[in-house]
This record gives structure tokens, C-alpha cells and sequence, in this order.
């Protein structure tokens, strides 16, 4: 499920993992194509990715390996290796949010290797960095290690140069930050993506933003700035229609109502929430909204 780990709920990385696939097309290819060329298999595989991208961002993995997949097949047929790498980033990226981190790894070690023997720097770097993000999620709770992960990070963010990618660095070292107990330096480093993300109108997001700043925030006791911190990522989720993660948003303004003593209005959160998640199809997460509900 999409927006888990970092309030009460548990929150999958996908809206932070797998939105830095999204930047680096001819921006960071070697050779950009000619007005009026046209690539059928990459544009075929530009177009898998994107799908695949917001299928993962809103919860469904089964189907974004599918649209992922057949991206590969595609950038594969074309010998592209910029899309080769992207594709396996994203491809990773699902793969460890299921809980298939060996298989995730070696997806991201492919990513680089192919990276480095292109000779292209910055997306070896994001390699590393989806590499470090990976160790980071997969020892909660060890700073020894999310100091680590924190160093690599900034070691490799000259090498950075699209917006995107950037706003992702910035997003892995906020949760170093946060497992570090740093919840300012946190959110500072939430905020320098929000800023990319808001510039650039990445509105979802932007979104995810907003609710890692309300984890941040809740986690630290300051519930009303993380129930306002919510209610921006919701405004955003209503402009691009994300129901998914209003429904994320909305559950996790119960926990944030819960915690702080609010009983009546987190039940009104959590029961609006399911809600949503029915409209979708998704009773197994409603069902499981209402029960967080307090008595």
C-alpha cells in the first residue's frame, strides 16, 4: 500500500522510490533525438515506464512489473542503455517494496553496471543512491547505517544534475535524517524537494511530500502542524484526482487525530478514509481502515 512506514500505518516506498524514474529521458542520454525523429520502441518503452510508474505510486505492484517488464523488453529491443537503467531503477524499486529485496539489489547492481560501462556519471550516482535508499528501509532504527546512507548520499548529489533526481536524493537523506532522530533536518530536507517538486508542478509529488512532513512532524508530537501538513498533501491529492492517496492521507490523519486525544474526529478520518478505499474496489484496505478506528 501506498503512503505506509512513517506515521502508524505502514507506508511503502513507492511514491518516493520510484518518482526519480520519472526525470532523466534525453536530459540524460548522450544523444537526444532530432525534432521529427521518431523511436517507436523507445517512445513505447517512455510510455510503459510512465504507466508503470503511476501504477506502483498508487499501490498496484502486481500490475506496474507487468508495464515495467515490457518496458525492458522494449528498451532491450532498442539497445538504449539509458532506458535500461531507468527501467530497472523503477523495476527495483516495486521488487523491494513487495519484500523482494535480494532480487531488488540485483536489479539495482544491473542498473549500475550498465551505467558505469555507458560512462554516464549521474545515473550511476542515482544507482547508488537507490542502492543506499535500499539499506537504509532495510535497517530501521541502526543510525550507524542511516549515518551512512546520509554520507553516500551527499557524496554523490554533485553528480546530480536533473531537478527530479535531485528532489529523490533529498528525500533518501530526510529519511536518514529521520532515523538519526533529526526531525528538523528532516523536514529541511523534505522541503528542498517539495520546493523541485512544487516548481516543477510534480503535484502528486509534491503530495508525498507534504504527508513525510506530517510523519515527521507527528513523530516529533506536534500533531497540529502534522494534521495541517496532511491537510496540504490532501489539496494537492484532490487537484490530481490521486484517490489512492487521499485515502493514504486520510487514514493517516486518524492516526495523527488518535495520538493526539481527538477520538471522535479520528473515527470521522479513519470511516472517511475506508470509504474512498471502497469507492475503489479495495475493501481488504478498508476493512482494515475501520478497525484502527478507536472504540
Amino acid at each position: 500500500m501506498k503512503k505506509k512506514h512513517y506515521i502508524t500505518i505502514k507506508k511503502a516506498g513507492a511514491g518516493l522510490a520510484i518518482l526519480a524514474a520519472l526525470c532523466c529521458g534525453a536530459a540524460c542520454s548522450s544523444t537526444a533525438p532530432s525534432s521529427g525523429e521518431a523511436y517507436g520502441m523507445r517512445n513505447r518503452a517512455e510510455s510503459q515506464l510512465e504507466q508503470g510508474i503511476k501504477q506502483a505510486d498508487r499501490g498496484d505492484y502486481s500490475g506496474a512489473m507487468i508495464l515495467l517488464n515490457e518496458g525492458k523488453r522494449l528498451a532491450v529491443a532498442a539497445d538504449d542503455p539509458v532506458l535500461r537503467v531507468r527501467l530497472d531503477l523503477s523495476r527495483g524499486n516495486v521488487l523491494f517494496d513487495q519484500g523482494q529485496r535480494e532480487d531488488a539489489a540485483a536489479i539495482w547492481e544491473s542498473a549500475l553496471g550498465e551505467a558505469e560501462k555507458w560512462g554516464n556519471q549521474e545515473l550511476a550516482a542515482v544507482s547508488r543512491i537507490h542502492q543506499a535508499r535500499g539499506r537504509l528501509l532495510a535497517a530501521r532504527g541502526d543510525r550507524a547505517n542511516a549515518q551512512s546512507v546520509r554520507d553516500a548520499v551527499n557524496r554523490e548529489m554533485p553528480l546530480v544534475k536533473n531537478r527530479l533526481y535531485t528532489a529523490f536524493s533529498w528525500l533518501v537523506i530526510a529519511l536518514a535524517e529521520k532515523e538519526l532522530g533529526r526531525s528538523a533536518e528532516a523536514e529541511a530536507a523534505v522541503k528542498s524537494a517539495l520546493d523541485i517538486h512544487e516548481k516543477d508542478t510534480y503535484l502528486e509529488q509534491a503530495a508525498y511530500d507534504w504527508f513525510l512532513i506530517a510523519s515527521f512532524r507527528s513523530l516529533s508530537g506536534n500533531y497540529s502542524g502534522a494534521q495541517q501538513a496532511l491537510e496540504s498533501a490532501m489539496a494537492l491529492d484532490r487537484r490530481v484526482e490521486n484517490s489512492y492517496g487521499l485515502a493514504t492521507d486520510w487514514r493517516a490523519l486518524g492516526d495523527v487525530l488518535k495520538k493526539a486525544g481527538k477520538t471522535a474526529e479520528s473515527r470521522a478520518a479513519y470511516f472517511r478514509s475506508a470509504e474512498i478505499f471502497r469507492s475503489l474496489g479495495n475493501e481488504t484496505a478498508a476493512a482494515e481502515t475501520e478497525q484502527l478506528a478507536p472504540r
